[in-house]
């Protein structure tokens, strides 16, 4: 078998993608991994604590991490999407396109270039939630640690300076997109996810400052975010007295997804317990349809369930609006069947997670299911590994990319 026909190509790193790629390469394959963004890690590093454990991502991620500078199997393509794909003899012959590298490998992250840069933009990290510079290091943990530099947002002269104030000339304001044809037995596919959006959730408050989504609230709770990790009410900075987590908000709904999105009722206790740490004395009220924690999980909602402070209510959120100061909720009281009026201060919605295969450009690769999640393809040599597969959290996102890589290996060995 050739080397082209062993090689796997491994779309995303995240951590599925990391999982698979580390596992394939550990076992003998030659692996290029890319990623469309300028670090690995994905989602997962935007989290605040994994559950049940309560630990940070950072931990896991260092130790990924170090597996891929030590496996010389491994080639990483960050800011790099596939553009073109066609199979044949055997095998796939992708063409891969890299966005300009502006900072180059030399970069030792000493941030004089930050300093002369006066160009503020949303942070991507943050999702947006504050301000970050048109050159950084796009957050703690970044691989590689490497300036990542948002050329479009600034002027020539600013450019300029930027590039002057590297005394390594890491910037290099002439660099190229760049195109690249590889040769691959196999695919495996980890393109991940990206939550609901909140504006299409208007009935749930998704337009009020006081309404936030599952993420950002990781986000709010995270010491590297965009409050330093400090809970407060967006609108006004001040602490919550009154917290309410809303389940399936946009998920099990024929009008949004028509799915469970599986780790929304645990990704909520998590969050109930930030609030607690922080707020012992507010107020923390989960609404749910059905209380979903498979297996072991079992135990972390019952630990959550038992805080002082904290109740939850099986009820359906149909509506979110301002009152005094503050939101009304209208509950449908399900055991009761009684509608409900309910206040609170800040309202976190478990918004559900929608595959990036819905709107990709990967159909050369991809069959999808209904809901646009990705389906193996083994004739073809395609796997799929993580969330790109089904909705999981990131202990079954890690053994279901092992099975993606074993599942590309036979498949590449198969079609040589």
């Amino acid at each position: 078998m050739s080397e082209a026909k062993k090689s796997l190509l491994v779309i995303g790193a995240g951590i599925a993608g990391i999982t698979a790629a580390l596992e394939a390469a550990e076992t003998g394959a030659e692996v290029v991994l890319i990623e469309r963004e300028a670090t690995i890690g994905g989602r997962v590093l935007r989290l605040n604590n994994y559950f049940p454990k309560m630990c940070p991502p950072s931990c896991g991620m260092e130790i990924n991490i170090r597996r891929l500078e030590r496996n010389p199997r491994i080639r990483v393509l960050t800011r790099s999407k596939v553009t073109a794909a066609e199979t044949g003899d055997g095998g796939w012959s992708v063409e891969i396109t890299t966005e300009p590298a502006w900072v180059k490998a030399n970069c030792t992250a000493c941030g004089d270039c930050e300093s002369a840069c006066t160009t503020e933009i949303d942070d991507p990290h943050n999702l947006g939630m504050s301000k970050t510079k048109a050159i950084r290091l796009p957050h703690p943990s970044a691989w590689p640690k490497i300036y990542t530099f948002d050329r479009a947002a600034v002027s020539d002269d600013e450019a300029k300076k930027i590039a002057e104030a590297c005394t390594y000339d890491a910037v290099d304001l002439d660099a190229q997109e760049t195109t690249q044809t590889l040769e691959f037995g196999a695919v495996v596919v980890a393109t991940g996810w990206k939550p609901y959006p909140l504006e299409k959730l208007e009935e749930l408050g998704g337009d009020l400052d006081d309404v936030v989504a599952n993420v950002q609230m990781e986000r709010m709770a995270s010491a590297s975010g965009p409050t330093g990790g400090v809970i407060r009410k967006p609108s006004n900075g001040e602490a919550p007295a009154r917290v309410a987590f809303v389940q399936c908000a946009g998920s099990r709904d024929v009008n949004h997804l028509n799915y469970c999105s599986g780790v929304c009722c645990l990704a909520s206790l998590k969050q109930a317990r930030y609030v607690k740490e922080q707020l012992p004395d507010a107020e923390v009220t989960m609404y749910y349809i059905d209380r979903r924690t498979p297996g072991r999980n079992e135990d972390f909602l019952l630990g959550s369930a038992e805080l002082e402070g904290v109740t939850l209510t099986k009820g359906k959120v149909g509506r979110i609006e301002k009152s005094n100061g503050g939101l009304k909720l209208h509950v449908e009281d399900v055991e009761n069947e009684v509608i409900l009026e309910a206040e609170a201060d800040l309202v976190v919605l478990a918004t559900g997670m929608v595959p990036n295969a819905v709107d990709d450009d990967l159909a050369v690769f991809t069959r999808k299911d209904d809901d646009g999640f990705v389906l193996d393809d083994l004739e073809a040599g395609v796997t799929v590994a993580g969330v790109a597969r089904r909705p999981e959290d990131v202990a079954a996102s890690v053994r279901d990319a092992t099975g993606a890589a074993a599942r590309a290996m036979v498949a590449a060995g198969r079609r040589a």
